[in-house]
């Protein structure tokens, strides 16, 4: 990752050489603490505008958190209070020592509010012990503590303790910060009006390391920044990443081969990893560190934003937004983009992912006419009162933002079709089959690299997978007008297969014409005519086809039926291109491989486990969408 050299220069104003004598962890964290501003305006001066005080506020049990305020020195009117609180550190530390850029965008420090960061319980400068995912307790006793009661407690705080505040806070936070901006919405404080839940993760078996059970071995080196504890506040980083001696991922994981042999990089000291291991099923450990089960009786407004080619959290934010809307009766409004993980709070002049570009400045046009004008209405008494649309959501194939009512849209008809001979509205006879091989698994991206956590292959071309013999494809004819998929993707598979277990992958995919014109983002091995574009992907694993808490073997050469839920799109394929649905069960190293013969735990089996086997997909298997009208 290059990216954080450029975050730590910006942000601690240090020379390249110190920059390269400062490990990979701190900067992985800078690059998480610091994911906005990345292109923003340098002429504004953090300092010239802010004070900057450093507090350690106490919570109900007594455990003190590191709290950092940043507050206009303009002291004639009063502000509100925006607030993040992170794992990644609150960084720079030392009230002489300030951020270059400071709240959700630019346009929101330059106008004056009070911005404040927080060390979660546990991270870095606060007291405590952190608690992955800390599991949510409902009513409260006495000194009984969550990430709820220490949100509330420190809003307490700030409220009845910092100088010209207007009595309104509002809570931002992308990815893990996101998880926090969504904890604040439970037993939420009085004060509290608006909150932003960005890139959230709603729960850590659909999240980031699971997806449908299946592990995602691409995360593997982040287990190091969740895995270690710390005995006392630092301001250093207390742990590195393991030294791989690669540049070459997919054959790394090869060669590593079973999960156990992980263990030498990860001893039992990492306690992510342990429990990752301890807990292969959707169990009572990560039930009840969910917290989109909780969403309810919300009182202040939302706004949920998300990405709709965020790798990791893409699950979190759609289901965030389902679930209040469900269950509250709040302003709860929901904006997704073309965007990657984090992309919003960038500033950049096109945006792209991969190869695919979408467009100019259209993350500046969401924090300046979007994000500021949420919390603007909520917080501060005269300024922006016109409601926002209740959903913004970008085409990723038509290139252009639309505004609904409802999610998903109300004008939608449902429509399947059929894996049979192509894409068919007709159920066919028979089966395709191939060969699924652990030695020779489908990679998920034809780039040779090695990535912390991976990103572009969302939008990737995909013909690579489809020139695979393990790799079924069925697509439509050329398309004579523009078809429109806006909302849930259901993929119902009726499989079989020689083994005892396996996984399942179904990919989405905008076969574009032949005259399709490369951009500046085009891959130079590549050409945009007949490109591949991924819209959506999915894994199941295949034991979890019916409870994701209790694994069961297939019945070798049984026909069975798997159903993969793949989130929602928002995708108009135009005229002249074709739909294209494509079916494996490897997606390494993307996932971890599954050894097709079905072991309690997968992170425990052995190498004699793992066996080649046929797989079969049936015809009268469907995908079933909603087409908008």
């Amino acid at each position: 990752m290059a990216t954080p050299f450029f975050y730590l220069q910006r942000q601690t104003k240090l020379t390249s050489m110190q920059v390269l004598k400062i490990n990979y962890f701190t900067l992985f964290v800078l690059f998480i603490s610091f994911i906005g501003f990345s292109q923003q305006d340098n002429a504004y001066e953090v300092k010239d505008h802010y004070t900057k005080k450093e507090v350690d506020i106490v919570m109900r049990d007594g455990t003190k958190l590191h709290t950092t305020i940043y507050s206009p020195k303009d002291t004639s009117k009063k502000y509100p209070i925006l607030m993040q609180r992170t794992p990644y550190s609150s960084r720079p530390y030392g009230e002489g020592q300030f951020r270059s850029q400071i709240g959700p965008n630019k346009y929101m420090m330059q106008e004056g509010n009070i911005i404040v960061y927080q060390d979660v319980r546990g991270r870095w400068m606060s007291e405590g012990v952190y608690d992955n995912m800390r599991a949510y307790i409902p009513n409260k006793k006495g000194k009984q503590f969550d990430e709820a009661s220490d949100t509330y407690d420190t809003i307490d705080w700030l409220v009845k303790n910092v100088a010209n505040n207007n009595g309104n806070v509002g809570v931002w936070g992308i990815s893990y910060p996101g998880f926090y901006a969504t904890y604040s919405l439970l037993d939420s404080h009085p004060a509290l009006k608006a909150v932003s839940p960005q890139a959230c993760i709603g729960d850590f078996f659909f999240d980031d390391f699971h997806h449908n059970g299946a592990y995602l071995l691409s995360y593997w080196r982040a287990t190091a920044v969740f895995g270690y504890e710390k005995t006392q506040p630092t301001d250093k980083g207390w742990y590195s990443f393991p030294d791989l001696k690669s540049k070459d991922q997919y054959q790394f994981f090869l060669d590593a081969g079973p999960l156990s042999n992980l263990d030498q990089y990860y001893k039992e000291d990492n306690v992510f990893w342990t429990q990752l291991k301890e807990h292969p099923n959707y169990d009572e450990f990560w039930q009840k560190r969910g917290i989109i089960q909780h969403l309810e009786n919300i009182k202040p407004a939302v706004m949920v934003v998300g990405g709709l080619f965020d790798a990791e959290d893409l699950y979190g934010p759609f289901e965030t937004y389902e679930n209040i809307e469900k269950r509250s009766d709040n302003y709860n409004i929901m904006v997704f983009g073309p965007w990657s993980h984090g992309d919003w709070a960038r500033s950049k002049d096109r945006q792209a992912i991969g190869n695919v570009y979408f467009g100019d400045k259209i993350s500046e046009n969401y924090q300046k006419n979007v994000e500021t004008r949420f919390f603007n209405r909520f917080l501060k008494d005269d300024t922006e009162k016109e409601a926002l649309p209740e959903i913004q959501i970008f085409d990723t194939g038509a290139k252009k933002w639309d505004a609904f009512e409802t999610w998903p849209p109300k004008n939608v008809e449902k429509k399947t079709f059929y894996l049979a001979d192509g894409l068919t509205e007709a159920k066919g006879d028979g089966a395709s089959e191939f060969i699924s091989d652990p030695k020779k698994p489908v990679p998920y991206s034809e780039d040779v690299k090695m990535v912390f956590t991976p990103r572009k292959y969302m939008t990737d071309d995909q013909r690579f997978a489809a020139r695979r013999p393990d790799v079924l494809v069925f697509e439509t004819p050329v398309l004579t007008g523009d078809v429109t998929l806006s909302g849930e993707i259901l993929a119902k598979l009726k499989v079989a297969t020689t083994g005892t277990d396996a996984d399942w992958v179904v990919k989405l995919v905008d076969v574009f014409p032949n005259d399709a014109e490369d951009t500046q983002e085009t891959q130079k091995y590549l050409k945009m005519g007949n490109y591949h574009m991924m819209v959506r992907s999915e894994v199941m694993r295949g034991r979890f086809r019916n409870d994701f808490s209790k694994p069961e073997p297939f019945t070798a050469n049984e026909k069975t039926a798997v159903n993969i839920k793949l989130q929602d799109v928002h995708h108009t394929f135009k005229k002249g291109h074709k739909i294209q649905i494509q079916v494996q069960s490897t997606w390494f190293p993307l996932i971890d491989l599954n050894p097709q013969t079905f072991v309690p735990n997968i992170f425990k089996a052995k190498a004699s486990d793992f066996k080649k086997q046929t797989h079969k997909v049936f015809h009268d298997s469907a995908i079933e969408v909603s087409i908008l009208k």
